[in-house]
């Protein structure tokens, strides 16, 4: 099963649910008016909305365009992003010549969770001086997560899997990681693709608590990589059961795997221009490929025929901010 949002003119849009070729949909605001609404009484909500995803393999329903449609989850209760591809930090540790992380337990920092953007949305950012950077990345989506969770439970509170673009700022990073405070500045929106797919709807593709698919990234129409998603040193129910430890999850928390990386990165490429700018530093001294400029475009799916559509961005520049008259006292 498929689900989306589509825009109504509110910050939270319309619950709608997409037939299995990402052709049509139908409304399913009868029985949620919202994903996070779905989410909250899933037991309930579920059912119905299959019963909806049957009338369109039937044939109902009706055609939309991409650009009607919102981040699955516009905002949710929570945003944690975990770093589960081990090839990724071994290279950026010895490109920039970092010591390793000594913990045997996932990676896991807690993000902006407010807002997420379309799929076709522009991507507002300061400026190009801040190292504009996407990341390729598989999340879940979870219903209510019990505090201390075990891992072997908690492929069962996954609900709903999704393909998210994790922008970074990565000349804003260096300095708040330093803090050791965690980042902010340097982690502006993240971007989700159109469709929020259940686990069944994956098959075969969704093993081990993994999103065995590649990722396939392009920037300005030129193929930049397709890294899968089998090599998670952790999966999903490793980064559920590490998130619920010491607290409970809420219905609607969304879990990020991390950049996409594999060890064969020469044949498979990257899911992200720092990684790919550490590899030119290890092979040649010096990255080569630039971080993005404004007008760039960049395109992400998964498989052949992504079963959670597209993400297809452009940078752009901020809209200048309105000037306030100043108001001089009286």
């Amino acid at each position: 099963m498929r689900l989306a949002t589509r825009r109504d003119g509110t910050r939270d849009g319309a619950l709608v649910v997409v037939s299995t070729d990402g052709e049509r949909l139908l409304p399913a605001s009868r029985i949620a008016t919202t994903l996070q609404a779905a989410l909250d009484d899933w037991s309930r909500a579920e059912p119905a909305l299959r019963a909806i995803a049957a009338r369109l393999d039937a044939g109902q329903g009706n055609g939309f365009a991409e650009t009607d449609l919102m981040a699955p989850l516009p905002r949710a209760w929570q945003w944690l992003d975990g770093s589960a591809f081990p090839t990724h930090g071994a290279l950026m540790q010895q490109a920039f010549g970092l010591p390793p992380i000594e913990t045997d337990k996932p990676l896991m920092y807690q993000g902006m969770s407010h807002r997420f953007l379309g799929p076709t949305e522009d991507v507002p950012l300061p400026s190009e001086a801040d190292g504009i950077d996407f990341e390729g990345e598989f999340g879940v989506i979870t219903g209510d997560v019990p505090m201390g969770c075990p891992a072997d439970e908690a492929l069962a509170h996954v609900r709903l899997i999704v393909l998210i673009n994790d922008w970074s700022l990565r000349g804003i990073a260096p300095a708040e990681m330093k803090t050791g405070f965690g980042w902010v500045q340097a982690k502006p929106a993240c971007s989700v693709a159109p469709f929020a797919v259940t686990p069944g709807a994956l098959g075969d593709a969704w093993r081990g608590g993994r999103v065995c698919l590649p990722l396939i990234v392009e920037v300005n129409g030129t193929w930049f990589g397709s890294p899968r998603g089998d090599e998670m040193a952790f999966g999903f129910h490793d980064l559920i059961a590490h998130a619920a430890r010491s607290r409970d999850l809420p219905a609607g928390t969304l879990i990020g795997s991390g950049t996409v990386s594999n060890v064969d990165h020469a044949a498979l490429g990257s899911s992200c221009l720092s990684e790919r700018r550490a590899i030119e530093m290890i092979a040649h001294g010096a990255p080569q490929t630039p971080f993005l400029s404004f007008g760039d475009r960049v395109t992400m799916g998964a498989g052949e025929a992504s079963v959670f559509g597209v993400i297809d961005q452009r940078v752009v520049r901020p809209a200048s901010p309105l000037k306030q008259p100043v108001r001089l006292p009286q």
